[in-house]
C-alpha cells in the first residue's frame, strides 16, 4: 500500500472516530397539556386581610421536550379569560368584566416561550411573554419536572409538571383597586398539569 493510500485510510478512520464521539442529536417530542389534569390557579390580596384564591378552568397548551437532554422549546399556553372563577358569582362577574380581565373584548391570554433554562436535575426557568389585555410583558416561570412515565390507566406517556410565577397586573393596565390597596397588584400563579406525549 503506498503512502498516500495509507494516509487516506488513517484520515477516514480518524473522521469516523470523531463522529462517533459527538453527542446524539436532540430528539424532542411534542407534548399536549391534558385539560382533565390541569390546575391553573391565582392568588391576589384583598384589602390586606387575606388572599383570594381563584382559577381558570379552561386552557390548553403544547410544548416540545427532550427527556434525555432536558431541552425545552416552543411553549404555548392559551387561557380562556371567561373561565376565571373564585367561587363567588358576584366577584366572578367583576373579575371577568372591564375592571379586570375584560373577557368580552380579550377572550384569551397567551403565554409563549422559545425555550427554558435547566437550573437543576428536574428544575427549569422558563422566560417567556404573557399577552393579556392586548399588552405583552415578560413572565418567568419556575418549573419542576415531577415525573415522566406511561400512565397506568391510559398507557400513554405522561409528563407531570409544577410551575410557579407572578405578574404585576398594573403592567397590563389592570389597575383597579391598586392605588387604594383594595386589590393587590401582584398576582401569584399556581400551575399544575399533566401533558401527554404525542
Amino acid at each position: 500500500m503506498n503512502r498516500i493510500a495509507r494516509f487516506s485510510r488513517r484520515t477516514a478512520l480518524a473522521a469516523c472516530l470523531a463522529l462517533a464521539t459527538l453527542p446524539a442529536a436532540a430528539q424532542s417530542a411534542r407534548y399536549e397539556v391534558d385539560p382533565d389534569h390541569l390546575s391553573l390557579g391565582f392568588l391576589v390580596a384583598h384589602i390586606g386581610y387575606a388572599k383570594v384564591l381563584g382559577q381558570f378552568t379552561k386552557a390548553r397548551g403544547t410544548y416540545s421536550f427532550d427527556e434525555a437532554t432536558g431541552a425545552l422549546s416552543d411553549v404555548r399556553v392559551e387561557v380562556e379569560s371567561a373561565s376565571a372563577t373564585t367561587n363567588h358569582n358576584g366577584r366572578d362577574r367583576h373579575v371577568r368584566g372591564g375592571d379586570f380581565l375584560n373577557a368580552a373584548q380579550f377572550p384569551r391570554m397567551v403565554f409563549t416561550a422559545p425555550g427554558g433554562k435547566r437550573t437543576g436535575d428536574r428544575t427549569f426557568e422558563i422566560a417567556g411573554t404573557l399577552e393579556l389585555l392586548g399588552r405583552s410583558q415578560p413572565l418567568v416561570l419556575q418549573a419542576t419536572w415531577n415525573k415522566s412515565a406511561p400512565s397506568p390507566i391510559t398507557k400513554q406517556h405522561v409528563m407531570g409538571v409544577s410551575a410557579r410565577g407572578s405578574v404585576q397586573r398594573s403592567a397590563y393596565g389592570m389597575d383597579y383597586g391598586v392605588a387604594n390597596g383594595w386589590v393587590g397588584d401582584e398576582v401569584q400563579l399556581i400551575i399544575e398539569f399533566e401533558a401527554i406525549r404525542k
